[in-house]
């Protein structure tokens, strides 16, 4: 109740504020933002790198390469592109090319093609690495591999790494999920960390870095630490979501539109890397926040979902036709979701619940044989586990002691690394 309160206070804020002066004064300065306070002193004087995409603006929307291109002192020779590239003119999935940056000229190497590792050729005439991304909150979202690997390369080069630190769009207090097993990881489970992990990303880089989670050179099993520096945001705590800092939000991948849609990736995207399984409204208006099938009947779906009593979500039926996609064009019939009592909802448990809906409902429809593969499940997941258990009887109840063992000691542990 009382985090309930303050949220409901910082609204008003925002709203009294906007009244006044006609904008919404964002409550956050994002780390980019504090450094520009400080006259970029710890760049002087460096040639500087930046790994960035569209999100990375300040409050009235300047992008960072522009901010720091013309920052007095500031000598920025580089830009390095994750997926989407740099300025975001690519899409989800495929592959960034080396290239130049026709605003600045600058040089854009490409770390989602080739090598997603920066090379010693790219980083060549680096003396500070900056990191400015929006991060989702969310182990299989890529960006946070990226950083992983850019402060892997530049340790081992002896290049210093500069996180301008960003809010966690889901807030700073909710874990779910277990830990990657061995075997498992991958570019979309590359840390022991939970499927949510409740850091901002200034947060996790020190948690990796003091941690030795980056694997060391090749041949060698000695961590790979970098001289790490962090920027931290002013005003962001803890409890805050996204709505709640006043800041504009920029999408940070195609997928991702608004300021909510991460707390649906975490609740629909594991499903969704059943290829064949339902639609959760990729290629239409709602990314992640759609279950549906051409076969299904809505009505009968929220019923049962209904029946389980799931704390802070309700459901909705909805028909609609998506405009891209292997659905392109259909009518799917399914349930629209929305989490009602954030505090209270589990956000990763709402797919396997679907998942089981749908297999009481249409024993022919189960998950795992109607899909073509189920590699990428398992890498999301980070364990064949919650696979191989749940097929069995496709009931929750097997999984979910599995699905949050780890919660309580990550949180123990992530504490020593909160900054906020």
């Amino acid at each position: 109740m009382a985090i309930a309160m303050k949220r409901l206070s910082l609204i008003i804020l925002t709203f009294a504020l906007t009244l006044v002066s006609g904008f919404a004064s964002p409550l956050v300065k994002t780390g980019i933002e504090v450094l520009r306070d400080n006259d970029f002193a710890p760049l002087k004087g460096k040639r500087v790198g930046l790994v960035t995409n569209p999100s990375g603006v300040d409050s009235h929307l300047k992008s960072t390469i522009d901010i720091l291109f013309n920052a007095p002192g500031v000598n920025l020779v580089a830009l390095y592109g994750p997926e989407h590239g740099v300025r975001g003119d690519i899409y989800a999935g495929d592959h960034v090319k080396d290239s130049k940056d026709e605003a600045t000229g600058l040089p854009v190497y490409s770390l989602y093609g080739a090598t997603r590792k920066p090379t010693k050729e790219m980083l060549q005439g680096i003396d500070i690495m900056v990191y400015d991304i929006q991060d989702v909150g969310v182990r299989s979202y890529t960006f946070i591999s990226t950083l992983g690997l850019v402060m892997e390369a530049c340790g081992e080069l002896g290049i210093e790494v500069m996180v301008l630190d960003r809010p966690n769009p889901l807030g700073g207090n909710r874990i779910e999920g277990c830990y990657v097993e061995p075997g498992f990881y991958s570019f979309v489970s590359q840390y022991p960390i939970p499927y949510v992990y409740g850091l901002t990303v200034g947060e996790l880089a020190v948690m990796i870095n003091e941690e030795g989670m980056n694997r060391g050179q090749k041949g060698t099993q000695e961590p790979a630490r970098c001289k790490l520096t962090v920027v931290p945001m002013k005003g962001w705590t803890r409890d805050m979501l996204y709505e709640d800092t006043g800041l504009p939000w920029v999408l940070p991948s195609p997928n991702i539109p608004f300021k909510d849609t991460p707390m649906y990736y975490a609740a629909a995207g594991i499903c969704g890397e059943l290829a064949g399984f339902m639609n959760i409204g990729i290629g239409y208006t709602l990314p992640f926040q759609l279950f549906g099938a051409t076969w299904l009947d809505p009505d009968k779906l929220k019923a049962k979902l209904d029946s389980y009593g799931l704390p802070g979500i309700s459901f909705r039926t909805i028909w609609y036709k998506p405009f891209s996609g292997s659905q392109q064009g259909k009518l799917v019939k399914g349930l629209q979701y929305f989490f009602t009592d954030y505090e209270n909802a589990r956000l990763t448990d709402t797919q396997f619940y679907v998942m089981q809906a749908v297999a009481e409902l249409y024993p022919d429809k189960k998950a795992f044989e109607v899909i073509s593969g189920y590699g990428l499940f398992d890498k999301v997941c980070g364990t064949d586990y919650v696979r191989t258990e749940f097929k069995k009887r496709y009931n929750v109840t097997d999984i979910i002691e599995y699905w949050r063992k780890d919660e309580e000691d990550f949180r123990t542990l992530s504490q020593r690394y909160q900054i906020y």
